[in-house]
């Protein structure tokens, strides 16, 4: 969840604190937000970025930390593409904090009225992305985080040259589902060369644009998925949406984990469940139901850091807490 508290990409306390206190409440991994792996690919100026030493060395502490409580440290690589430079929420858009850039895409079509109309990449500036996806890879792994997830989903980069309602390119990056899946494999087949092979490396897709007719859909997310899994990914994390601003999209607790359920048993890869997940019987069920290998929670990690230690009370399982904390049981 990107906390929009970064000052040129660069971590400090509130990341610390923030990330800190889920491992502390017991969640097994935790994975730090969107992080873009150069300035442009930034949603606002308050994201976090991986693309300098500086960035690294903040970002180190918090790998540590993490993994002293016994949590997986993992990060979110990342490209906003032509959702990029957008505002701080709570600050007006003319704040000086909300700084503006210019934001790329594979074709110039906006995402809506409100955002810029992007800059058509050029083959020469899609492989200059490639190579900053590959040292946003190396430098997470000088960071020390054991897990890297490429963002595919939500209407950002690699999931804009997927969709056909964002890519209009008619050449060898457009048209054909080989071609819109070329620039995302890509760059996954380079950054999984770049990442240990004993540590995985997974992606998040949007398994569905909620396009009445024309947009990404399971039938192609399945394709993608044989793909990824053949380029090493480990595990595909199946969220929805982000290319249309005002799509249908039929919400309720546990709407989108038909999907991993789908790609799961369709492919034979490792999924993660999202979306709406805000108990603890909900989330097991999920699992022992064989719908998802692993469940990832978000807005409800914002309501309550804990929500490990809740879940394992209210499922009858005692689990290790901080020492510091014993005295709360």
């Amino acid at each position: 969840m990107c906390q929009y508290s970064a000052v040129d990409g660069v971590a400090n306390h509130w990341h610390l604190v923030h990330l800190g206190s889920r491992a502390v409440g017991g969640a097994g991994l935790v994975m730090v937000e969107a992080t873009a792996v150069n300035p442009a690919g930034r949603i606002s100026a308050g994201d976090l970025g991986i693309w300098n030493d500086q960035q690294v060395k903040a970002l180190a502490p918090i790998a540590a930390f993490i993994r002293s409580q016994g949590s997986v440290p993992a990060i979110q690589l990342a490209h906003a593409g032509r959702k990029g430079s957008g505002n701080i929420p709570w600050l007006n858009s003319d704040a000086p904090e909300n700084l503006r850039w210019s934001v790329v895409g594979p074709s110039e079509v906006p995402f809506s009225e409100d955002y810029q109309k992007p800059i058509s990449l050029s083959k020469a500036e899609i492989s200059g992305l490639i190579s900053d996806f590959v040292q946003a890879t190396r430098n997470s792994i000088a960071a020390g985080f054991d897990l890297v997830e490429i963002h595919m989903a939500h209407g950002y980069l690699f999931h804009e040259f997927l969709s056909p309602l964002s890519n209009h390119r008619t050449d060898e990056y457009g048209g054909s589902l080989e071609n819109r899946m070329r620039f995302p494999l890509e760059a996954t087949k380079a950054m999984r060369e770049a990442w240990p092979d004993h540590l995985p490396m997974i992606v998040r897709i949007s398994a569905t644009d909620w396009a009445e007719i024309g947009g990404w859909d399971l039938e192609q997310s399945l394709i993608l998925a044989k793909e990824l899994k053949d380029l090493g990914i480990d595990l595909i994390d199946c969220s929805s949406g982000g290319t249309l601003p005002n799509a249908r999209i039929p919400s309720h607790p546990g709407y989108q984990v038909p999907f991993a359920d789908q790609i799961r048993k369709k492919v034979g890869i490792p999924t993660g469940a999202v979306g709406m997940i805000t108990h603890g019987q909900q989330a097991e069920a999920i699992l022992v139901e064989g719908r998802a290998d692993v469940v990832l929670i978000a807005r409800e990690f914002l309501r309550n850091p804990y929500f490990p230690i809740q879940a394992a009370k209210d499922l009858g399982f005692r689990i290790e807490i901080p020492k510091q904390y014993a005295r709360g049981r």
